[in-house]
């Protein structure tokens, strides 16, 4: 069913990658406009999936969780204008409210981000005071930290940046020191072509998302937490 679509997307992502600048754009913008509202369509739906098993993300729309195309070149080496992915972050209260997510992302299928297809559940800048309680939780939680990442076994957790040794307050031989060593809590999970163009794309990908419900839940209670 979604095959289509998502090979409009893809395809229209390829040929803005080979043409990334604004004459190009300008002249191919009702092409821009189809293929968003294309992936504005897979998100309203996603949404919709996501919610049977995770209420806290109830009310959110395609406006509330995508982004524009266009690339912020203002500290950026690479000055081509605009981005060459389409990603969507589902989480409560919509992508400003600084709570962690699902998020969907369709770019050219390269290698990495940005230019792999993706999923991922977290997200990639904490607040100090989070990643403190989510720390504490971990060191004092008894393995329940370890049991929700196990749970999501399709994903994989960013160690980008990572601490090389543990924090300060946590002794070397501390459990769990891989988790407390992280400076970022997300999920990531890159998927290929055939993933992406697979008719139960849909259903594939909220079966996923279902998996990492249990993390999302986690690193969201130390989230509301820290507000308080």
């Amino acid at each position: 069913m979604m095959s289509d679509p998502m090979k409009e997307i893809i395809d229209y992502l390829r040929r803005l990658q080979a043409h990334n600048e604004r004459t190009w754009f300008v002249d191919h913008k009702e092409e821009y406009v189809h293929c968003q509202g294309l992936f504005n369509s897979f998100v309203e739906q996603l949404i919709t999936e996501i919610v049977k098993f995770d209420k806290s993300v109830a009310g959110n729309t395609a406006g509330s969780c995508t982004y524009r195309i266009y690339r912020d070149v203002r500290f950026s080496q690479d000055k081509s204008p605009y981005k060459t992915h389409l990603g969507a972050f589902i989480c409560p209260g919509g992508k400003k409210s600084g709570f962690a997510g699902y998020y969907f992302h369709v770019s050219v299928g390269g290698e990495g981000y940005p230019d792999a297809h993706m999923l991922a559940t977290g997200d990639y800048c904490f607040e100090p005071a989070v990643v403190k309680l989510l720390r504490e939780d971990i060191a004092n939680g008894e393995g329940d930290f370890d049991q929700v990442v196990k749970t999501a076994s399709a994903f994989a957790l960013d160690r980008d940046n990572a601490l090389t040794r543990n924090p300060k307050g946590y002794a070397m031989d501390a459990p769990y020191g891989g988790y407390l060593r992280l400076k970022t809590y997300c999920l990531n999970k890159y998927v290929d072509d055939d993933f992406i163009l697979d008719s139960h794309v849909l259903e594939h990908t909220a079966a996923l998302f279902r998996t990492t419900q249990p993390f999302l839940e986690y690193i969201n209670r130390a989230i509301a937490y820290a507000r308080e």
